[in-house]
């Protein structure tokens, strides 16, 4: 097999097992920020080759977008540095508070990020003094081998430990079962749907879990529409609207809605009919036997052009991003879609738009944005909607560090709590107390 990749559970959860007890015994901090460095290093001379990769396998996405997204998850991910430090010294004597690693950490990663979360979960638990067993989504096992190969041999090229990270060959729900039970495996992470959260969940260790989200953006009457126009199409439109932190719904001020569908019109979107866009409402969503709508597969990350054919409407362009005005009873506004056919509901007043956005958001806690230079709308929206990502006058992504200021991570775990993981995510807190007036330097 090469570096990593295992035709067993079993044995890829004992060689990480090896691996951690290597790294922490025999390697320093200097040391896993060299093999971090190595890692960026490594990945970035094969981004266009692991965004190919991904896009033939999954069939999901734009190169280009790809490229950006995998690059970012390398280059903005946290190394050490986000390790805490805490420290308490009196008289009495001195405490320390240690961020000591897990051991070993079992990570499910989705068919729609396979390459960054590998990368953006490798890079922070190497920070923490992890290793990691991943399961792969098992339509993008072949992207998620190459990264892990890739990855390894980076770490092992700069004098680290093998099988710091280790992937199952041929990922199934038996193989994550294996696991989620071996006793090294003291963490587990998820990047995925509530069907993935709630299935590690019944292994009794600790999770961290990102699942679903529906993120709402507000266009308020104060907003530069321009602006709004422009920053929503290429946050919504990125690699087909695949990320979980995506705009999928937007609700736009009643006085400034033609001006606005006109600036978006500008910025590249194509402008659909009510008609026609309820129609591709029907290609792309589908309704489960308990009368839940939720994204039809076969359309997920698909061009919007190529959705667009499939409902009789012939362009002969490529817009990143179809849009069409609708009613917020309309299921598109309420399913996490993950395609570049975005609702628009138009709303009398703000105070309409900010329950309307909330009760879209499904309780997800995820993300959502408001383009607005109002303070108050902007504070009143922040507390009702109570996500973990929420951005004022840029694209969802800017909390991640494009057209903001931020560090990269794809694993939001709103669920459990965490919210944008790193290396302090993954680590677990020991207390070293120095009683009795011990190490207590008096002046």
């Amino acid at each position: 097999m090469s570096q990593g990749i295992f035709a067993s559970a079993q044995d890829a959860c004992d060689a990480a097992a090896v691996a951690q007890k290597d790294l922490v015994a025999h390697y320093t901090l200097e040391d896993r920020d060299r093999f971090i460095g190595a890692i960026r290093e490594r990945v970035m001379a094969n981004m266009e080759l692991l965004a190919q990769m991904e896009f033939d396998e999954t069939g999901y996405g734009r190169i280009e977008d790809k490229i950006a997204k995998n690059s970012g998850a390398v280059m903005l991910s946290q190394g050490t540095e986000a390790l805490p430090k805490n420290m308490y010294a009196s008289e009495k004597g001195l405490t320390v508070e240690y961020y000591a690693p897990f051991g070993v950490v079992g990570a499910v990663t989705p068919i729609t990020n396979p390459a960054a979360t590998i990368i953006g979960n490798g890079i922070g638990n190497l920070a923490a003094g992890n290793a990691v067993v991943f399961n792969a989504h098992p339509g993008a096992k072949l992207t998620s081998r190459k990264t892990v190969e890739l990855v390894n041999e980076a770490i092992t090229g700069a004098g680290g430990p093998e099988n710091l990270f280790t992937l199952v060959q041929d990922p199934d729900l038996a193989t994550l079962d294996v696991i989620m039970a071996h006793p090294a495996v003291r963490l587990l992470v998820g990047t995925g749907g509530p069907a993935m959260v709630k299935t590690l969940m019944t292994s009794g260790k600790k999770v961290i879990a990102a699942g679903a989200g529906n993120p709402p953006s507000i266009i308020d009457s104060s907003a530069d529409l321009a602006k709004a126009a422009a920053g929503v199409l290429a946050s919504a439109s990125f690699d087909n609207n695949l990320l979980c932190i995506a705009e999928k719904e937007i609700f736009v001020l009643a006085d400034i809605f033609d001006a606005f569908m006109a600036e978006f019109e500008k910025a590249g979107a194509y402008i659909l009919t009510t008609e026609q866009g309820r129609s591709l409402r029907d290609i792309c969503l589908v309704q489960t036997p308990s009368g839940e709508w939720v994204a039809n597969k076969p359309w997920v990350g698909q061009m919007a052009n190529k959705i667009l054919a499939a409902g009789g409407i012939q362009i002969d362009s490529d817009p990143r991003i179809a849009v069409y005005e609708t009613d917020f009873d309309d299921p598109l506004v309420h399913a996490e879609q993950m395609m570049p056919i975005i609702p628009i509901v138009r709303c009398p007043t703000f105070e309409q738009a900010m329950q309307w956005a909330y009760a879209a958001e499904r309780g997800c806690l995820h993300s959502a944005s408001i383009w607005s230079k109002d303070i108050d709308h902007v504070t009143a929206f922040g507390t009702l909607i109570n996500t973990s990502i929420f951005v004022q006058n840029g694209g969802t992504m800017a909390a991640f560090g494009v057209g903001g200021s931020g560090t990269n991570a794809p694993t939001i775990a709103t669920p459990t709590g965490e919210g944008v993981t790193g290396p302090q995510s993954f680590v677990r807190r020991r207390r070293f107390c120095m009683a009795d007036g011990g190490n207590y330097l008096l002046g």
